[in-house]
């Protein structure tokens, strides 16, 4: 039975949209769902990587390692940060700001790398920063926590544009199974040390928490971002970057109907201008096989 490439990214995405969902329903502490949704992810990724990746990890070289390790501090600064938001701002804030990583991609590329893309993808980035002002703007009317809510979501923007920056080397020279397993303990790590020295108790949790975690791990990490790399070699990278936009949309309507969180006036504007800039970037960002690797690098690790 062949099935509908297009049909499975849709259903890709509905599994990644419940990431901000699931996150707002545990009681844990944020640092403490990252770090579990990591500790379940490197476990069942573990029987893979022992079975045909130990070779390739004890041959890696010293450079492609200690890349792997500082991708996994950016990855964990990104959780840290964006788990955090959505204790201080809404679904919709959190998610649709989040989203905004190709814009800090696209600024550090040129600043580091002298990259440059054309002028309507510009324009799709200068578009989607005024949604992001639009938002910003709306929320600082609602209190301080929120606005903080909305500038760690940024923060977790940039962390994460840093971390498929600096991922682009090692990817060049490791598997995405041996690449995503190191990058992924290296964050695991991260977070462990930043939970000790908040002083925050590793366990107990309770079940419904750690239900909470696994979903995130399975459902989120794993099924949802594999079926976008499985896509990519069915359907264009361009296509699967703007499926991606259905994810802060699919998490609205979550957020609606789970906990009757409406977006306001000024987050429905800024929220519709942003998913509109990125999906602007997505098109006119120039194809290539570069292009290629840095969409799979994208979809992978939210």
């Amino acid at each position: 039975m062949k099935f509908d490439p297009k049909i499975i990214v849709s259903i890709g995405v509905v599994f990644v949209s419940f990431s901000a969902i699931l996150t707002k329903m545990s009681d844990a502490p944020p640092l403490i769902i990252a770090a579990y949704r990591l500790a379940f992810t490197v476990l069942l990724l573990l029987p893979a990587v022992i079975k045909s990746k130990i070779p390739e990890i004890k041959n890696i070289d010293k450079k492609s390692f200690n890349i792997c390790m500082i991708s996994g501090v950016f990855l964990a600064l990104h959780f840290a940060t964006w788990i955090t938001s959505i204790s201080y701002t809404s679904i919709a804030s959190a998610v649709v700001l989040v989203n905004t990583h190709p814009i800090f991609i696209v600024i550090a590329s040129y600043l580091l790398f002298k990259e440059k893309v054309s002028r309507k993808a510009f324009a799709g980035i200068m578009i989607a920063i005024v949604g992001s002002i639009i938002i910003s703007t709306g929320n600082s009317t609602l209190g301080t926590n929120v606005l903080l809510g909305d500038i760690l979501a940024l923060l977790g923007a940039v962390f994460i544009a840093g971390y498929l920056l600096i991922g682009r080397v090692a990817r060049q020279k490791l598997t995405v199974t041996t690449y995503t397993f190191l990058v992924y303990l290296s964050s695991l790590i991260t977070l462990l040390i930043m939970v000790l020295i908040a002083e925050i108790p590793l366990f107990p949790y309770s079940g419904k928490d750690l239900l909470i975690f696994l979903g995130l791990a399975v459902f989120c990490t794993l099924l949802g971002h594999s079926i976008f790399n499985w896509a990519l070699a069915h359907v264009t990278p361009t296509f699967i970057s703007t499926a991606v936009l259905g994810e802060p949309v699919g998490a609205i309507i979550w957020a609606m109907i789970f906990f009757a969180e409406f977006p306001t006036l000024w987050q429905y504007a800024g929220s519709g201008i942003i998913m509109l800039g990125i999906y602007i970037y997505s098109k006119y960002n120039d194809v290539g096989q570069k292009r290629i690797k840095n969409t799979e690098a994208i979809l992978e690790n939210r």
